[in-house]
């Protein structure tokens, strides 16, 4: 692994702003972010990924993306049923808590997604057109197929029009889907006199989110004590194995080392957006605090620290 890489990663400021957060907690400090300057900072990142990745979607050959497409969806089916299954040796969970958990880390993380393309782009490595679009795509299958296995194990049964319904009209998807649209119409030169917003502030909105991000992950800290150190072991491991892979199999396949890296780290990363609002509503009886401290707690800060340089790393070597 280069380590001047991961030294790149460890001391950008996202990164250094979400330890700040966690740093605070653990003194025991009273700064807190308010919820609705979160939830704005979060639907600000959402639309902005999805504007730039229109406007390079435009300039980029569609034949470019079928691969990557196609991988990633395969890998949106398989990574939840290996989550699954390996929980079941590592964890006493039942089927409905391993299910709303292989969820979780079958769909993808935008914030993960994002420190992964300001890491790309601080390292002069070009990201492909298609990486918002890949986003996107990879953020539904991994839930379905993760509600799937929770009912089929639980023997029970759900409403799959609603949990689709939910899943479609949920902000995330609109604004993914809503930005790419746009900035597919609107092109390179549409987006100009808009970019100072979504390009120039795009960093230090970051920063301010990790930092909230930073504070909640901490303070969620203490409910890993129920999970036993097999969930821990899970949230540590399983992304750092799943990233190393896929970026290998996206570097050997020719993707380059962009394409390489945004493919592994989403398939790597765990959501922390849309698939709580999934399971919490497929789910009910699923105990949410699980993969939410599993994802945000350990995976995300495994993935910011680790993850990232270690997938840079790999793609560079391969490719």
């Amino acid at each position: 692994m280069d380590f001047s890489l991961a030294a790149s990663t460890l001391l950008s400021a996202p990164v250094l702003a979400f330890l700040l957060g966690a740093l605070a907690v653990a003194v025991r400090s009273d700064l807190k972010i308010p919820e609705p300057l979160t939830a704005g900072l979060s639907l600000y990142l959402l639309l902005a990924i999805g504007l730039k990745g229109g406007v390079a979607l435009r300039s980029t050959d569609p034949a470019e993306l079928v691969l990557p497409l196609l991988l990633g969806l395969a890998l949106g089916v398989l990574i939840p049923v290996a989550a699954f299954a390996l929980l079941r040796v590592l964890t006493p969970y039942g089927p409905l808590d391993r299910g709303a958990i292989a969820a979780h880390y079958g769909s993808t993380s935008l914030v993960t997604f994002t420190a992964a393309v300001v890491a790309l782009g601080s390292l002069g490595i070009a990201v492909p057109g298609y990486a918002a679009t890949l986003l996107t795509a990879l953020e539904i299958p991994g839930i379905i197929v993760g509600l799937m296995l929770a009912r089929r194990g639980a023997g029970g049964s759900s409403s799959w029009r609603s949990t689709a319904h939910e899943l479609i009209t949920g902000s995330s998807i609109v604004l993914l889907v809503g930005g790419l649209a746009i900035g597919a119409v609107i092109g390179a030169d549409g987006f100009e006199p808009i970019a100072p917003l979504f390009t120039d502030a795009f960093r230090g909105v970051l920063v301010l989110f990790l930092l909230a991000l930073g504070i909640q992950a901490a303070q969620r800290l203490g409910a890993l004590r129920h999970g036993g150190a097999g969930l821990v072991g899970f949230a540590i491991v399983f992304p750092l194995v799943i990233v190393s892979a896929v970026t290998a199999l996206g570097a050997l396949v020719g993707l380059g080392v962009g394409g390489a890296v945004v493919l592994g780290i989403l398939c790597a990363s765990a959501s922390y957006i849309a698939a709580p609002a999934a399971v919490r509503l497929a789910l009910p009886e699923a105990n949410l605090a699980l993969p939410l401290t599993a994802s945000l707690s350990v995976t995300f800060p495994v993935n910011l620290l680790v993850g990232i340089p270690l997938s840079v790393a790999v793609a560079t070597a391969l490719g």
